[in-house]
């Protein structure tokens, strides 16, 4: 490969992640905003009188989102294995648009009662769906044109994108609070960043409207071996349903707590149990978080040289051995008469961290494991399955655990069980997809096959 063509293939992967990214870490901007303002919707959209049970509904309500990603998967799975990876994120960016947009426009309790939340949580719902369809056809779509040595690296960017989707929204919110006062966002504030959706997915749109198709897409349209039916295909083409359930209880539902905990437990643990104040809780998450986020490239890149596996795995083991000393060092943090606001963004830095030792292989690793034909579909039902169900109830449950038990480290139970079964489950039945990676081995997965796509041969488009 000459030095001028392998330099246009490097421009050309960095514009189409740009691209792609663009409209990932908005997406997940969208359907983080009401998990920044959970507590804070708990008075606005729900009965007054009892905040605790008021806080829970609005954590369900955020997991209400999460619970219907799985349906999305589906939906927009089919779409993508069928017609094609950019229409499919194309349509769930609209969606997901127009959605975050209504909730702006909603009117809250006091205004409409009970349809207040009802509305509230239709919109999630929908949320959800377009959700659904996003991960699958970005990473997707990012790792069949990556070349298989740096597949880790390049898809590792849909992952950072979803922690920059959180950071965006803590940061447009706390600019807000910060910038109009607790009064008027109260008032009127809190509509904005929700409304401002309207002019990111526009941006995001026209960026995405440039892309191409991926090229094993167009190869398997053009040798008509798409799938008709690629649900049916995903679970009953020989060994690919083993697949999708060893990775869903291994390395999805791991990567998925682990991702909640970081990212949202901390935030709830600060302001709902320790009774934090939001605007010291939402810095020093946004802080901590912030600083992680290189860390999702960085271990995705790391993946390329050592593998996918043993990173997922030691992610897993860290979580389960750290979580309870981290969070005991966190509480100490919170005092009578104020926080210690560095430390706690350090121990926040950390769970990220910990994170991302396993989603930022988690795009290549994924997409590696999946046969072309039904790609888009397969690797939607682990990661939606994993984040909707496992993840997105993961502040509702581990809030319950401690109102129920009285404990403030109870809700550490369910994080770190999960992460000990996902480290057995993927240490003895999920396979390393490396090492045939870098060997070169031919492509397989174009057709109907029940074995993986390995390796890539399809280069960016020009």
């Amino acid at each position: 490969m000459s030095s001028v063509t392998a330099s246009s293939k490097i421009r050309s992967m960095h514009g189409l992640v740009f691209a792609s990214s663009v409209g990932t870490i908005i997406e997940w901007y969208d359907f983080f905003l009401y998990g920044c303002l959970a507590i804070f919707f708990a008075q606005m959209f729900y009965p007054p009188g009892n905040g605790m049970a008021a806080t829970l509904i609005s954590v369900a309500t955020f997991a209400t989102g999460f619970a219907v990603r799985p349906l999305g998967s589906l939906v927009f799975g089919h779409f993508g294995d069928r017609f094609g990876r950019k229409i499919t994120f194309l349509t769930t960016l609209l969606i997901m648009g127009c959605s975050t947009a209504a909730i702006g426009a909603l009117p809250d309790f006091k205004t409409a009662g009970y349809v207040a939340p009802v509305l509230l949580i239709t919109l999630r719902i929908i949320q959800g769906l377009a959700l659904g369809g996003e991960y699958g056809g970005a990473a997707t779509y990012v790792a069949e044109h990556a070349p298989a040595t740096e597949r880790g690296k390049w898809a590792s960017y849909i992952q950072a994108m979803a922690s920059g989707g959180f950071v965006l929204a803590l940061g447009i919110v706390l600019g807000l609070r910060l910038g109009l006062g607790e009064e008027t966002f109260t008032a009127w504030g809190w509509r904005l960043p929700f409304l401002f959706s309207i002019v990111l997915v526009g941006v995001s749109f026209r960026i995405r409207m440039r892309l191409h198709e991926s090229p094993v897409f167009l190869e398997m349209k053009q040798n008509q071996q798409v799938s008709s039916s690629p649900i049916r295909d995903a679970f009953t083409i020989p060994g690919n349903a083993r697949r999708i359930v060893t990775f869903l209880f291994g390395v999805s539902c791991a990567q998925a707590v682990t991702f909640y905990t970081a990212q949202f437990y901390a935030l709830y643990f600060l302001e709902s149990v320790l009774k934090v104040a939001f605007l010291p809780a939402t810095l020093s998450v946004a802080v901590g978080a912030l600083c992680g986020l290189p860390f999702f490239v960085i271990f995705g890149r790391l993946s390329d040289s050592i593998g996918r596996k043993p990173l997922s795995l030691a992610g897993m083991a860290a979580a389960a051995v750290l979580y309870l000393p981290l969070f005991m060092v966190l509480k100490s943090c919170v005092h009578d008469s104020g926080i210690d606001a560095l430390p706690i963004a350090a121990i926040v830095f950390v769970l990220v961290v910990i994170a991302a030792l396993i989603y930022g292989p988690y795009g290549a690793f994924i997409v590696e494991s999946f046969p072309a034909a039904v790609r888009y579909t397969s690797i939607s039902i682990p990661y939606h399955i994993g984040n909707g169900i496992f993840g997105g109830f993961l502040p509702l449950i581990s809030l319950s655990l401690v109102s129920r038990t009285g404990n403030v480290f109870a809700g550490l139970l369910y994080p770190a069980a999960i992460c000990i079964i996902g480290f057995f489950v993927t240490l003895f039945f999920v396979p390393e997809t490396l090492p045939s990676a870098v060997n070169g081995e031919k492509r397989r997965g174009i057709s109907l096959s029940h074995e993986p796509l390995t390796t890539a041969t399809a280069h960016p488009a020009e």
